[in-house]
């Protein structure tokens, strides 16, 4: 596994990092090398804009930033045509739960962004033309996403896998308890 430097700023008011490290290289650790041997540096920072960006690419297409968030917060708006909350273990119209949050963050936002240093025209002098775009970055995260939750992830952490039918019940039922206290 090349060298992969992490870092992390603080993240100020009450938002917070949803991954770590330990997530990110677990995640790199079941993917063949070369979907990550260009990254260099993966950076957890404070830059998301409100909630408007969730993470990036540097210019020089070596490193990934993941942006803090709040700590409730309904991600449906970033899907993309195919996508649901539930895929990631949400309930549309609902706060998502934190793992829901964890799971989209790792499996859709850090692949999304893991594919746009795919190299796709080599020779190509234009930078656009040469690292995948938005199009290409998204059908890397989805292929490495459904490759990787096809088959069972022991792992004590649950975003690793596909949302279970278990966590649908869970967050039902917390619905109800809020609903009800109101």
């Amino acid at each position: 596994m090349p060298l992969i430097k992490f870092s992390s700023s603080i993240a100020y008011c009450d938002r917070r990092h949803w991954l770590t490290e330990d997530d990110v290289r677990l995640l790199i650790s079941r993917l063949p090398i070369e979907a990550y041997e260009r990254l260099r540096a993966v950076h957890f920072n404070d830059q998301s804009r409100g909630v408007r960006v969730l993470g990036y690419v540097n210019r020089g297409r070596r490193e990934i930033a993941i942006c803090a968030l709040p700590p409730r917060v309904s991600l449906t708006r970033f899907l993309v045509r195919g996508q649901s909350p539930r895929l990631f273990g949400a309930r549309r119209g609902c706060q998502w739960p934190a793992t829901a949050v964890r799971r989209y963050m790792l499996y859709d936002v850090f692949l999304h962004e893991l594919g746009h240093l795919q190299l796709v025209n080599p020779q190509s002098n234009d930078e656009r033309r040469r690292f995948a775009m938005e199009r290409i970055a998204q059908e890397f995260a989805e292929q490495w996403r459904r490759t990787l939750w096809s088959e069972r992830f022991d792992h004590h952490d649950p975003i690793h896998n596909a949302p279970a039918d278990d966590e649908f019940v869970e967050t039902s039922r917390a619905v109800q308890k809020d609903g009800a206290a109101r």
